[in-house]
């Protein structure tokens, strides 16, 4: 834990300069119209720079090049089928990245919406894999003031400055709205999953205005942090000596990102709701025959608020009603007339033509007074259609149901819920925001960094609906890819395949079919469907496993049945195996696609869950860190959560996944070699022999997995283990060891003695587990210290992470692309290392370079685009990427104590000496396996040497 005096001089990192005039707080203090001084700030006129992106060298582009045209030839071929391969370097957003993203909109699996810090809304990632970042500017809020009498008059959109795509003034588009705000008295603050606009007397000095950005992410709620639907509460201020006239204004295009909002067959509809929630339906009619998508943007009728609607306006001088005339209307009266509610249903759009709506809410604020209003946006795609035809209702609709209205049902339970998500989101929040002994920056990014799980793009589908995926494709045996005439049979390549057991049919017993049939959850009180989320935007492949391991720590804590879940589906699939054959880009050598006892790279891009491994770079089943990361990742959630029925159920695949491994172990002596080539998660980076990253990782999965063995009553599995374990590390420490840190591997290359900063993975899953640390502290220490004092701090001195790989002569490992990389999840996950090392101060120290690269504003940008990794030139690669989210394996070790506490514990020697028949004799819960009552902090005097 934290010491108590540790950060008494680095507690306030942050900028301690004030962003908000103090009065101006004080007014605001009420309804949680205060943004927390904890929250991540900017100035609305702060400068939204073009990011760097990442480029490869000569040397590399020659040394890739045969990599590359494969990859090249594969992305044409997958588009000449209608599809976007996972990986496509060649293709750029013509939206280039900037500096200007913020709190993304609503729950989880639904789709999302990105907001920039000054207003935009973008980002749209409505239909799976397929993300719009371009801002669609005609979605606003404006703001319409009279006073006086209306001898005084202020109109505004309510976002700073003149943006992209905006033409000139006179026109009838959104160009003729009043684009007046400098944003020099206007700050934004975030704190997922709220974010707070403040208008220090912007456009109107004498009213101050608070606009609170809620979303439903409420830990450990599988029912509300699936909705789609964002809250807006606006708070106003009156300063000044004259009642104020304020109607604010929210405007919506019927597009769900890029250009489809010209598609054609769009219509909006006007609603009166109950409770006072009144607004437009907009029913968006997608391209491909994808699901349609229906928004509802509503506001709150109160004594004191009036609510109108503009049905429809358009964005040429040709519509019925354009933007200009909208513009106009609002300036002049500041509200719609009141019969545009019983329109009806708008004619459709015509190709070409845009529809757009507009709320309207006004109220009066007498001098000195305070009002409160409320908008809220949600938008319905029941269903999730991915490219190979499968289709799934989402997670919501459970609650919600399929019909098209069920947006008018979403905005109305988002206007009057919100204050109770808010009560849930604080009680969350407070105790990590109130503890001094952390740093300032460290509270906000934690909960900012989680803004993955909504825009990082994710799906979450309900079970009930899993029955009708058949209906939509018909059989789900799968067809071939690529080539049957291969130099190399699946036998030759893989020697054990004709041991697997068979089905009548010939199928490998656990293959897919059986998999999709067992898509059931365990009992209805583990009902949280399905979850899927993407790598990264860029990198198209669902639950990406080698990358998840470090993510996990996110879920396991906030939503640890959605973690369980998704380990259960992976449990499944090692089991599994789909015999298809592909060619695999690297070598341009062909094989199957799933091998039985290999645990996926991930769970698919086209047809998720029936075919997996989209990921077609190297042979994953020959990687050797991701059935170690499966067996770690499984006994921590099992001790973490002490559910022996997860335990039991994903046990066989734990075995499973061990044995498999058995092949790697090249010369007998228990430890698993690489190959010399990247097999494993750092997939340019070649590694040859014994490698202190999938060294360590094998380590970590023999404790473990004997460990579990010994808790669901497997001795003879845990014998096993054991004994492999006792050689194994006499092995890996007289191989790699060097007497302050461990090498990169065991080889005679330029960069065998880099010092990796990843090399102590399999011990951050073990501290973090609870069980013995791998070596004794002596070890841990000193290597932890040498990527502190290398990797770290000979890196712009500490201000940009750890670089993946440096020499010992301290030069950066420029070896291939990802040695001269910082890793952001990387260097949380050595970060959590040290933590649970006691090494506080070099943890915070380390991670706070993230913050300073990543987040800060002398960083580069990349807050709530956090990449995968950036260059020490500050090129990134890879924005909106999964494994930052590693920055909760901080905050799980902070807590370790009582997580440890919780997990099922045992001393190894004391139980494997127990016979079989003693072990099955003890008391039962139900499913079989021994409830363990003493909770040992370590194994004792086991073999496992425990150091504490």
């Amino acid at each position: 834990m934290v010491t108590g005096n540790l950060f008494h001089s680095r507690k306030n990192s942050w900028p301690p300069e004030e962003y908000i005039n103090r009065n101006t707080l004080h007014l605001l203090d009420f309804d949680s119209a205060a943004p927390p001084e904890q929250a991540w700030r900017r100035n609305l006129n702060s400068h939204a720079s073009i990011l760097k992106e990442f480029s490869v060298t000569f040397t590399e582009a020659i040394k890739m090049f045969r990599l590359g045209l494969r990859l090249w030839h594969y992305i044409r071929e997958e588009a000449s089928h209608g599809r976007k391969a996972p990986i496509d370097p060649f293709t750029r957003e013509s939206c280039k990245p900037s500096a200007s993203q913020g709190v993304p909109l609503g729950g989880m699996g639904s789709g999302s919406i990105s907001r920039g810090f000054r207003g935009e809304f973008r980002s749209f990632q409505i239909l799976p894999g397929i993300c719009e970042t371009s801002p669609v500017m005609a979605n606003q809020f404006s703001i319409f003031i009279s006073r006086d009498g209306g001898n005084k008059k202020y109109a505004s959109v309510l976002a700073s400055g003149r943006h992209e795509g905006l033409g000139k003034s006179g026109d009838h588009g959104i160009s003729s709205w009043g684009w007046n705000l400098t944003g020099q008295h206007s700050t934004y603050h975030a704190l997922f999953p709220r974010a707070w606009t403040i208008y220090d007397g912007e456009p109107d000095p004498e009213l101050k205005v608070s606009c609170r950005q809620i979303s439903p992410f409420i830990p450990h709620n599988y029912k509300e942090s699936s909705l789609p639907t964002a809250v807006f509460v606006y708070t106003l201020v009156n300063t000044g000596k004259e009642r104020a006239k304020v109607s604010l204004l929210f405007t919506w295009a019927n597009s769900i990102g890029g250009i489809s909002h010209l598609s054609g067959d769009h219509v909006n509809e006007p609603f009166i709701g109950e409770d006072g929630v009144s607004g437009v339906l907009l029913h968006h009619k997608t391209a491909k025959d994808n699901p349609p998508v229906t928004y509802a943007i509503a506001a709150c009728e109160t004594q004191n608020v009036s609510v109108s609607v503009l049905p429809c306006f358009g964005l040429t001088e040709e519509s019925c009603v354009t933007a200009k005339d909208m513009w106009g209307k609002m300036t002049e009266d500041g509200y719609f007339d009141r019969e545009n509610f019983s329109k009806g249903p708008t004619m459709s759009s015509s190709p070409g033509d845009t529809h757009c709506a507009a709320v309207s809410a006004s109220t009066w604020v007498e001098p000195h007074g305070k009002c409160t209003v409320a908008f809220a946006v949600a938008w319905s795609s029941p269903k999730v259609k991915f490219c190979k035809g499968k289709s799934y209702n989402r997670r919501y609709t459970k609650y919600y149901g399929t019909s098209e209205r069920a947006a008018e049902d979403l905005v109305h339970d988002a206007l009057t819920n919100y204050k109770l998500w808010e009560e849930e989101i604080e009680k969350w929040q407070n105790p990590i925001l109130r503890d001094d002994k952390l740093p300032e920056w460290y509270k906000f990014t934690l909960f900012n960094e989680l803004y993955f799980l909504v825009a990082g793009g994710t799906v979450w589908i309900d079970f009930d609906a899993l029955a009708q995926k058949a209906t939509d494709s018909g059989s789900s045996r799968f067809v071939d890819v690529g080539s049957r005439d291969c130099d190399e049979t699946t036998s030759d390549r893989y020697p054990n395949k004709e041991n697997l057991s068979t089905t009548e049919n010939g199928e490998p017993k656990g293959c897919f079919t059986s998999y999709n049939k067992a898509m059931d959850p365990v009992n209805d009180t583990d009902d949280v469907g399905r979850f899927l989320y993407l790598e990264g935007v860029e990198y198209i492949m669902w639950c990406t496993y080698d990358v998840h391991f470090y993510a996990s720590f996110a879920l396991l804590e906030l939503f640890p049945k959605i973690e369980l879940s998704i380990q259960r589906e992976f449990a499944k699939a090692v089991l599994c195996e789909d015999d298809r054959k592909v060619k695999f880009l690297a070598e341009g050598n062909w094989g199957i696609r799933k091998v039985r006892g290999a645990v996926p790279h991930d769970l698919g891009t086209h047809d998720p869950w029936h075919e997996m491994n989209a990921y077609n770079i190297h042979d994953t089943s020959r990687w050797k860190d991701l059935n170690p990361k499966f067996v770690l990742q499984v006994y921590r959630d099992f001790a973490a959560t002490g559910d022996f029925s997860f335990g039991t159920e994903v046990w066989p695949a734990v075995r499973a996944a061990m044995e498999y491994m058995e092949q790697f172990d090249r010369d007998n002596d228990c430890l698993i070699e690489n190959d010399g080539f990247p097999d494993q998660t750092y997939d340019a980076w070649t590694v040859h022999g014994i490698s202190a990253y999938c060294g360590s990782l094998w380590l970590a999965a023999l404790q473990a997995a004997a460990a579990m063995a010994i808790q669901l009553g497997d001795t003879p599995f845990a014998e096993k283990c054991k004994g492999k374990f006792i050689k194994a590390k006499t092995v890996y420490e007289d191989k790699l060891w060097n007497g302050s840190y461990f090498n990169y591997d065991s080889g005679s290359s330029s960069n065998s003695k880099s010092i990796q900063a990843d090399q102590l993975a399999g011990q951050w899953y073990t501290a973090s587990s609870g069980l013995p640390d791998l070596f004794n502290s002596f070890k841990i220490q000193s290597s932890l210290q040498k990527i502190f004092d290398f990797n770290v701090m000979k890196v712009r001195g500490g201000r940009m992470g750890a670089v993946n790989g440096m020499h010992p002569n301290g030069k950066v490992d420029e070896t291939c692309m990802q040695s001269r990389e910082i890793w952001s999840g990387v260097t949380y996950g050595v970060a959590a290392t040290m933590i649970l090392a006691g090494m506080e101060e070099q943890a915070f120290t380390t991670a706070e370079g993230i913050f300073i690269a990543g987040w800060s504003e002398e960083g580069f940008g990349y807050s709530f685009q956090t990449p995968e990794a950036w260059t020490i030139g500050g090129h990134f690669r890879s924005l909106i990427y999964m494994r930052p989210l590693s920055i909760w394996g901080m905050q799980f070790a902070l807590s370790s104590s009582k997580t440890i506490l919780e997990a099922p514990k045992v001393n190894v020697m004391d139980r494997i000496i127990e016979s079989p028949h003693t072990a099955n004799c003890s008391s039962h819960n139900g499913t079989g396996v021994k409830k363990i009552k003493s909770k040992a902090k370590c194994f004792g005097n086991s073999v496992f040497h425990c150091s504490c």
